[in-house]
C-alpha cells in the first residue's frame, strides 16, 4: 500500500494499495481480504477511514462482505482491474506520449521499434522485428 503519497487521501490509497495486490496476484478472486481492523493497527490509520477505502472497492464490484465473516475478493476483480488501469494508462501515459512523439516527427513503424527494444530490454528478451 503506498501509504507515502500525500496526494490522494488515505482512504483512496487504502483502496488503491488492496487493488495492487489483487494484480500481484497476493490476494486473489474468492479469497479473504486482511481484516479493516488489522489494516488499521499495521499502518496506524482510524478504522473509519480503512472502512471508506474498503467501501470504495465494495462500490466498485471489487470486494463484497459476507456479513459476520468479513470481505472479500469478487470474482471478476482482476479482470475489471486491468480493463480500469488499461483505460487510465492509456489516458494518462499514451496518449501524452504521442502528441510529444508527433513534435518529434516518430512514425509509428519507429515508434511500434522503439517500445519493442524497451520492451525487450526490461523483460530480458531480444527485440522483436519490426
Amino acid at each position: 500500500m503506498d501509504v507515502i503519497n500525500e496526494n490522494i487521501p488515505i482512504f483512496a490509497r487504502i483502496a488503491e494499495g488492496i487493488k495492487d495486490h489483487i494484480l500481484a496476484g497476493d490476494i486473489k478472486e474468492g479469497e479473504q481480504l486482511t481484516s479493516t481492523t488489522q489494516i488499521s493497527k499495521e499502518y496506524n490509520i482510524n478504522i473509519a477511514t480503512v472502512n471508506k477505502g474498503i467501501n470504495v472497492l465494495v462500490s466498485e464490484g471489487v470486494v463484497f462482505k459476507k456479513r459476520g465473516i468479513g470481505m472479500f475478493v469478487a470474482d471478476g476483480a482482476v479482470k475489471k482491474l486491468i480493463e480500469e488501469r488499461r483505460k487510465v494508462f492509456k489516458e494518462r501515459y499514451i496518449a501524452g506520449t504521442l502528441q510529444e512523439a508527433k513534435r518529434l516527427r516518430y512514425t509509428v513503424e519507429e515508434l511500434q521499434k522503439m517500445v519493442a527494444e524497451v520492451y525487450a530490454e526490461d523483460h530480458n528478451d531480444p527485440p522483436a522485428e519490426a
